[in-house]
């Protein structure tokens, strides 16, 4: 295991020196980028996994349950999914300027509210899909977040009358394969891999990370992964702190 760093003051110095040495900077992120900002996770103290549904998190959000109760789904989709509110975090914003100054070429995020895209950045592989795009099933037209949660019950599309599906990767689903190949050719070509916010245990997504192959693997998490071990520096710190330089 590398140097470990819990002040938040030396993780942003420390951050920082590695992006400065870097010339292919690739951001892998999960969660604790969007908690920075104030959505809530799932797997954390006051994440979705411990507050009281009808049905868990989990069963609200797979494949079966859209199937099935597909009302109650959207009832769940539109109070706990969609965060429209917020904001951008350090992390965020720090990320998309350093694209613009050509030190990141991408970010692969696990993440589903666009926070990255409205921060600035251009090439961000979202490896769990997005609220911000909603197809019908039957034309492929496409919807806005806004649109959706201007509906009720289930939503249909105004050219055909179909039904309008969340472009967001659901339990039991699939990744699309031309994300996941985007994202490991992102990953590969890389000499710095960040690793932000994620507890790198939801796979697939997590084993993304074993396909870089450059010089330095940096983790920002506040809590313990089980790829700690094998970076070269752990920040164990709020990620948008790390990140405020």
């Amino acid at each position: 295991m590398g140097k470990i760093v819990t002040n938040e003051r030396e993780a942003a110095q420390e951050l920082r020196a590695c992006v400065e040495r870097a010339n292919n900077v690739v951001f892998f992120g999960g969660a604790g980028v969007s908690t920075a900002s104030g959505i809530p996770d799932f797997r954390s103290p006051d994440g979705l996994y411990s507050q009281r549904f009808a049905y868990p998190p989990e069963t609200m959000l797979s494949h079966t349950f859209y199937e099935t109760h597909t009302s109650e789904f959207f009832d769940f989709y539109r109070t706990r999914m969609i965060a429209l509110d917020a904001k951008p975090c350090k992390a965020h914003t720090k990320l998309a300027e350093l694209e613009a100054q050509g030190k990141v070429s991408a970010v692969v995020t696990q993440n589903i509210d666009g926070l990255h895209q409205i921060a600035g950045s251009r090439r961000v592989w979202e490896l769990h899909g997005s609220v911000h795009r909603n197809i019908c099933r039957r034309c492929g037209a496409v919807y806005s977040a806004e649109w959706v949660l201007g509906t009720t019950g289930v939503p249909v599309c105004e050219k055909c009358g179909g039904q309008v599906k969340p472009d967001v990767v659901l339990y039991e689903e699939g990744l699309d394969e031309r994300v996941i190949q985007g994202a490991i050719r992102s990953i590969a070509s890389a000499d710095l891999l960040i690793i932000g916010g994620t507890s790198l245990v939801v796979y697939p997504a997590a084993g993304l990370v074993n396909y870089f192959s450059g010089n330095e693997v940096v983790i920002c998490n506040l809590q313990p992964t089980p790829q700690d071990t094998s970076a070269d520096l752990v920040l164990a710190c709020n990620i948008a702190k790390a990140f405020d330089w």
